[in-house]
């Protein structure tokens, strides 16, 4: 109860030094607000983005390896050189891996060309991407549609000209009306829409359908460069149930050397590559970003933290008389101490909470203007408030000791 009274008596002292002083206790405040406000903006901004790419490559599937001719992740050595000298995946190639795979429970081609424009009637939209893919897209990729259906066998082994469109073209193309039936153009070519993606958002990697018309393959081939480095042709393969991703590995390896004829001394013609090394490259460039929002709202609170520390030292001054008479009559040096030391805590801790508020509402700002999604998460909030406390201990521990410290005879004698 004793320990509860004296900090009760601390923060009192110090909230009326606070209010005695509003116009010293308003400046104090800028450089804690402004270097929470740092810190927590850059930390709101690169966890959002964060979240948004590592949804987009969960999205692709942590089951899923991808056969490309370049690989994903490169070494200091990295022969260049040989991986330009790889051929690409084919889609002869196809029928072989969905006929020998073991370990596989879908297999897909898939080729993009992009930056095209579709039309229907007078509307047109730029910039969408013509995917042209195999039957087992579907299996593989786990799409939901939000009307029509996806290609029956016969149209996928036909080539027949359908199309399933991503939820942005939609909107453009038709407007409200439904689009199931109408036929729309693209690359010179005609295709009769079957089905919509349902809407996915926007994402970083570039992994959304809502952009993309989704053709069969073999209506593809007839005006897409499957054979190109310019539409990046490759194979997703997706594990079967309980099947590791190594597992799957070690399965394609063995078909895919058989398939193109290597000889046991040499190397893979291949990349086999999976979400987890984008993962990886990601929590490399997102460790470097978050030192450097450290490093940068560090140096402000800084300078917000000296200035705690010199304002401190001002009401130490000022309340010399003040401590020497509370001295005199039986206030003990610890209740002195959390005096100035509450005071200070308190002074960062305001700072603290504006420099979150002014967050906050710059992802609601955010939110309305531009269309991506800024979350101010706990996590930063409580980080945002535990460094303000810090700051608060660390600025005022030391003024806070001298005024426990002050001789109480001397203390009253410099007030006279």
């Amino acid at each position: 109860m004793i320990l509860l009274k004296i900090l009760q008596e601390s923060f009192r002292f110090a909230i009326q030094a606070l209010i005695g002083n509003k116009l010293r206790t308003l400046l104090s405040l800028l450089g804690v607000t402004i270097g929470i406000f740092a810190i927590i903006s850059v930390f709101a901004v690169v966890d959002s983005l964060e979240r948004n790419i590592r949804s987009s490559i969960e999205s692709l599937g942590d089951n899923v390896v991808f056969v490309n001719k370049w690989p994903w992740s490169r070494g200091e050595d990295y022969p260049w050189w040989k991986y330009y000298q790889r051929p690409l995946p084919t889609i002869q190639e196809l029928n072989s891996l969905e006929q020998r795979l073991e370990m596989a429970d879908a297999v897909t081609f898939f080729a993009v060309a992009g930056n095209k424009t579709a039309k229907y009637n007078s509307n047109d939209v730029e910039g969408i991407g013509v995917v042209a893919v195999s039957h087992g897209y579907q299996d593989v990729y786990g799409f939901e549609l939000t009307s029509g259906r996806y290609f029956s066998i016969l149209e996928s082994a036909t080539g027949k000209p359908v199309a399933i469109i991503g939820d942005n073209i939609a909107q453009s193309l038709f407007e409200g009306e439904n689009p199931i039936g109408k036929v729309i153009k693209f690359m010179g070519q005609r295709a009769t829409v079957i089905g919509v993606f349902e809407k996915a958002g926007d994402s970083i990697i570039g992994s959304s359908d809502d952009d993309n018309v989704v053709i069969p393959v073999k209506f593809g081939r007839n005006f897409i460069r499957l054979n190109s480095e310019s539409t990046n042709p490759m194979f997703m393969v997706k594990a079967k149930q309980g099947v590791s991703n190594e597992q799957l590995k070690d399965d394609l390896t063995r078909v895919m050397r058989s398939v193109r004829r290597l000889s046991p001394k040499s190397d893979d013609n291949f990349a086999l590559n999976e979400t987890s090394i984008l993962s990886n490259g990601i929590d490399m460039i997102f460790g470097v970003i978050d030192l450097a929002g450290i490093i940068i709202g560090g140096f402000s609170l800084l300078v917000g933290g000296f200035g705690i520390a010199n304002i401190m030292f001002v009401s130490v001054k000022e309340r010399t008389n003040i401590i020497g008479i509370q001295k005199a009559i039986g206030a003990k040096n610890h209740f002195i101490l959390l005096q100035f030391l509450f005071e200070a805590i308190l002074l960062c801790l305001i700072g603290g909470i504006l420099g979150i508020s002014l967050v906050y509402a710059g992802t609601l700002i955010a939110d309305y203007y531009i269309d991506f999604d800024i979350v101010l998460s706990a996590n930063n909030v409580i980080t945002g408030l535990w460094v303000s406390v810090l700051i608060g201990v660390i600025s005022g521990v030391i003024p806070a000791i001298a005024a426990s410290k002050l001789d109480p005879v001397e203390a009253i004698r410099s007030g006279i």
